[in-house]
């Protein structure tokens, strides 16, 4: 096997790399979607970690307002929930920008193979504009916003409460 070029994702050609060429790219191909498919699924699992944090600072907030907490966490429980639900849209974001690359990167490999199937259905659903599909992190980008939302919304109660607006 001689020196690997410098002109991108495939560095060997099948006459420079040898016989097994087809065997191994199929094989990294296999490891590399498996990678991205962890992306995803790691992004599952810190947003059903982050979405169980921002209930259990609302339930926090609801025994404040009880009298079982006390009353500094009246603002502090709402002020820690919009910083979570700020960190939560950023890891999506991340997630998303990491995922957006490796896809890329998928569909160049099958550029070596005999079907192109993700790249084929991206075409299909659009590229994510069409009407076939939206992108899931366009959707799920709202839930954290909606906690900042009512985070923000708990923040005014006491001022609200104080003021007899709310009673």
């Amino acid at each position: 096997m001689s020196q690997p070029s410098n002109k991108g994702l495939v560095q060997y050609t099948k006459e420079t790399y040898g016989d097994a060429f087809g065997t191994d790219l199929l094989e990294q191909y296999k490891l590399y979607v498996q990678s991205a498919e962890q992306v995803s699924a790691r992004r599952v699992a810190s947003s059903r970690y982050l979405l169980t944090l921002n209930i259990a600072l609302v339930t926090l907030y609801g025994m404040q307002s009880e009298g079982v907490v006390q009353s500094y966490w009246v603002l502090l429980v709402p002020v820690l929930g919009i910083l979570v639900s700020w960190l939560w849209y950023q890891i999506i974001q991340s997630h998303r920008d990491l995922n957006t690359v490796k896809f890329q990167i998928i569909h160049q490999l099958e550029e070596h193979l005999p079907v192109a199937l993700y790249a084929y259905e991206w075409q299909l659903a659009g590229e994510g504009r069409g009407t076939a599909y939206s992108a899931v992190t366009r959707i799920e980008k709202g839930i954290p916003i909606a906690f900042v939302v009512l985070h923000s919304l708990l923040c005014l109660v006491p001022f609200l409460v104080q003021r007899d607006f709310l009673i």
